[in-house]
This record gives C-alpha cells, sequence and structure tokens, in this order.
C-alpha cells in the first residue's frame, strides 16, 4: 500500500499568522500514527508517536493531547516499520545528523521525495523549545515566539526523534529540509529540536511520494497572504532563533 503524507495547511498559512484549529486532535490521528506539528494558538509542539499525540508544554514537560484540541499545522503517515534501516553513532550535532540522513535517502534517489523518519536511541544532550498559547490574527509565527517560546535542555536521555523531510521545491508547503522533535522514551518530555548530541540511535526511513493537504475551510483563510512568508524568518524559527528569551 502506497504511503501518503497527509499534512494540515501549510507552514506559510501558520509563519503568516493562520494558528486557528483546521483539524481536531482525533480527526488527525484518523490519517498517520507518527508526525509532528502544533496545536490551536500556538500552544506546545506536537510530537506524535505510535499513534498517540503528545504536547510539549513551554517547559518541556509532554503531555497526552486531547482529542478535542484544534490543529492548525502538522504533518502525519502510517509509518511502516520494515523501511530502510540503518544506525548511527556518536553524532556530534544536529547538522551532522541531517548530513547523515541527506546522504542516507540520496543513496535511494530520494532527495526530491518526502521522508518521514524515525530514530529511537540515546543522547547526551537534546536543545529543545516548545510554547505556551497566544491567541492572535496576521501576527506572524516568529513575533508570536518571541513571547512564549521557552529553550530547554535534556541530558543523558533516551528517547525517540520523530523526522520529516521535504524537498527544496515545496519550500512554503512545509520546511526544506529536515524538522525533528524528540519525545522520551517514559514520555514525559519532548519539544522542538534545534540541537542534539546523540551516542547512537537506530534509523527507519520511510520514503512517501504521495501527499494530501487539508486547508482552512473558514473565510478567514483568504485574508491571509501567504506568499509574503518570510523565508529567512521561517528559517529562523526552524532553528531555534525565533525567541529572544532563554
Amino acid at each position: 500500500m502506497e504511503q501518503i503524507m497527509y499534512q494540515v495547511a501549510t507552514l506559510q498559512s501558520l509563519a503568516t499568522g493562520y494558528s486557528r484549529a483546521v483539524v481536531s486532535v482525533g480527526e488527525f490521528l484518523q490519517s498517520g500514527d507518527i508526525g509532528l506539528g502544533t496545536y490551536e494558538n500556538v500552544d506546545g509542539e506536537m510530537i506524535l508517536l505510535d499513534g498517540k499525540c503528545y504536547r510539549a508544554l513551554e517547559d518541556g514537560t509532554a503531555v497526552l493531547a486531547e482529542n478535542n484540541m484544534g490543529v492548525p499545522f502538522a504533518v502525519t503517515t502510517f509509518f511502516n516499520e520494515k523501511g530502510r534501516k540503518c544506525s548511527a553513532q556518536n553524532i556530534e550535532n544536529i547538522e551532522a545528523l541531517k548530513t547523515m540522513l541527506d546522504i542516507k535517502i540520496e543513496e535511494d534517489f530520494g532527495l526530491n521525495s518526502m521522508h518521514m523518519v524515525r530514530v529511537d536511541g540515546e543522547f547526551s544532550k537534546i536543545c529543545a523549545r516548545s510554547e505556551s498559547g497566544y491567541k492572535s490574527h496576521h501576527v506572524s509565527l516568529k513575533d508570536v515566539l518571541k513571547k512564549t517560546q521557552k529553550d530547554f535542555f535534556f541530558e543523558d536521555v533516551k528517547g525517540t526523534l520523530v523526522c520529516v523531510y521535504f524537498p527544496d521545491y515545496m519550500d512554503g508547503i512545509n520546511a526544506p529540509g529536515w524538522h525533528l522533535h524528540f519525545l522520551s522514551e517514559d514520555k514525559t518530555c519532548g519539544g522542538h529540536v534545534f540541537d542534539l548530541n546523540m551516542n547512537f540511535g537506530d534509523i527507519t526511513i520511510n520514503k512517501i511520494s504521495q501527499i494530501r493537504i487539508e486547508l482552512p475551510s473558514t473565510p478567514a483563510f483568504d485574508t491571509y497572504s501567504l506568499k509574503e512568508a518570510s523565508q529567512d524568518e521561517i528559517k529562523q524559527v526552524e532553528q531555534g532563533n525565533g525567541s529572544e528569551s532563554n
């Protein structure tokens, strides 16, 4: 059966400030069992793993998300555990991990395809972020995160990285390259990852060639000029530099 990447809205819509609910968590879970995203009003980071949606709070604590919570932007698929497998040791930072993953998908002629990757491993450090909710309209994601984002660190922790890859030509639909969220093995902490040090990890790669995008159906969606989303700002947010606070 062909895998389909299911996405709620676009990164451009979130970046320009459309953080209203498009679907509920319960509805989102019908389309996949692994993925990442955020919640209505950017109220925490989403980690979808093994069919359960977790919400990383602003202090890095992870809790189960309620089924009626709204989802403005997220991506998921049904994971194929028989996907391509490999392992890695002594990965010094996130760029080294991304480079290694780039090499792996290039070997499979996959740089122009989407990928969902699961990394189960042990980490000496995870540098991550999350945020509290901020109800707003037409306020950019970067400006929201300046008010709400908090950075934190996890040390000597086991857990799972959920990694999503989108090719460069899909820029705006999602972030080009790799986007990583983390959930600890005991499901107590997690967040959006912007750096790491991995002792070792078992990696499973799913290559995906189809996507279904569910756009907001409210009239308010048409008041957003999605092309105005700054790619520099999106990059800053993705790298964890959207906040001036720590």
